[in-house]
């Protein structure tokens, strides 16, 4: 059974990390979700939950700044990893417990160590003080400091990546 994102956010207070959330609206798009940034400053992001062309290689989870252009498969080989297509709803249930339009990092608390490798956008991680994430579900936004999300990750037992998606354009 897929984690709650109530029990998400009480796993979060329990390791003391710092996070804010706030209910709105069901957001599905990265256009969409603009209209709360009055609420919601600091750094934002899209999620992409790629899976590999040729198992047995694991899923990809790319959390980029959301203004971001670029190839997944340009990504994918910038990361070291093998050719890949958007994972399927199915893929992404299985794998992160989320559907889609809630696709978030915080979705790795679902994934089994090395099932999902995630990479970051370094900018995204080193630029702002606050990034946000849906808490599993896209009627909430979560805002966290970026070494609080690294640490939550950590202590599921995956090692975030950081690395550069202009080196990949």
């Amino acid at each position: 059974m897929p984690e709650t994102p109530e029990r998400l956010l009480e796993r979060l207070a329990e390791l003391g990390i710092e996070q804010r959330t706030v209910s709105h609206p069901a957001v599905f798009t990265v256009e969409q979700s603009q209209a709360l940034r009055p609420q919601l400053a600091g750094g934002h992001s899209k999620n992409l939950f790629l899976a590999p062309r040729r198992p047995p290689a694991p899923f990809l989870l790319i959390v980029l700044e959301e203004d971001r252009k670029a190839s997944v498969n340009a990504l994918a080989r910038a990361l070291g990893a093998p050719p890949v297509s958007f994972g399927s709803a199915e893929q992404l249930m299985a794998q992160l417990g989320v559907e889609p339009g809630s696709v978030t990092p915080f979705g790795l608390v679902n994934a089994a160590p090395g099932a999902v490798r995630v990479a970051f956008d370094r900018a995204l991680i080193e630029d702002y003080a606050w990034i946000h994430f849906h808490p599993l579900t896209n009627t909430m936004t979560t805002a966290i400091r970026p070494a609080g999300l690294l640490r939550f990750l950590r202590c599921l037992g995956h090692e975030p990546q950081l690395f550069d998606p202009l080196a990949a354009a």
